[in-house]
């Protein structure tokens, strides 16, 4: 019996101080995107996440986590397990044909659900209507700070919200600001510069290329 417990003792010690796989994926200042066990979370300064994994720092550079009780500086997608640290993934681009109708359109996702969406560079945001939003399951008027916003058919009251992800192919950046508005403006989700402004992207000969960014 006294073995068998002292087996136990050392497998739920070891099992304690295994260190997950953590890598930084994101940095912005006093917030990162990290990726702790394949599960990627925004965590602000403060805020603890999977694996009790916390952000103490962060600023363009670099961000200091506490993993397992011990604080460690983390560099831009630069991955630390037991095997050390490893190179960033290879960027990835995907291509947009301009539509008959003079736009770009594209599907992608909003927090894991399908969305279409309308670019528009002249957007700040990603914007939607409050349809929409319900539809995505965004809670904004929870999780969102009031706002007034000014569109074609006059004023109309409104809501900041961070979105958790957004997705074209295989780019995904994650912690992008959004607008919702009452009403039925926009009738389409506008996919603006919080995002765009993530990744890199261009336009040539009626194409645009949108790549990701490390």
């Amino acid at each position: 019996m006294l073995r068998a417990l002292l087996a136990l003792t050392l497998s739920l010690a070891a099992v304690a101080q295994a260190a997950p796989q953590v890598r930084v994926v994101g940095l912005f200042p006093n917030a990162a995107v990290v990726n702790i066990d394949g599960q990627r979370k925004f965590l602000k300064v403060g805020e603890t996440g999977p694996q009790g994994v916390q952000v103490i720092s962060a600023d363009s550079h670099k961000a200091v986590l506490r993993v397992n009780g011990v604080e460690q500086t983390f560099d831009l997608s630069r991955e630390y397990n037991a095997s050390g640290y490893s190179a960033p993934a290879p960027a990835q681009e995907m291509g947009i044909a301009r539509n008959t109708d003079g736009h770009y359109w594209v599907s992608g996702s909003i927090n894991g659900q399908t969305a279409q969406f309308l670019i528009d560079t002249g957007a700040t945001t990603i914007a939607m209507n409050d349809e929409q939003a319900r539809r995505l399951g965004i809670d904004y008027r929870v999780v969102g700070k009031p706002m007034v916003a000014s569109t074609a058919s006059g004023t109309v009251q409104g809501w900041r919200v961070t979105l958790n992800s957004v997705k074209l192919g295989g780019i995904e950046v994650l912690g992008v600001d959004a607008s919702v508005l009452e009403g039925g403006f926009p009738t389409e989700i506008l996919l603006g510069m919080s995002y765009l402004n993530r990744v890199g992207w261009r336009e040539d000969q009626g194409m645009m290329y949108i790549q990701s960014k490390h």
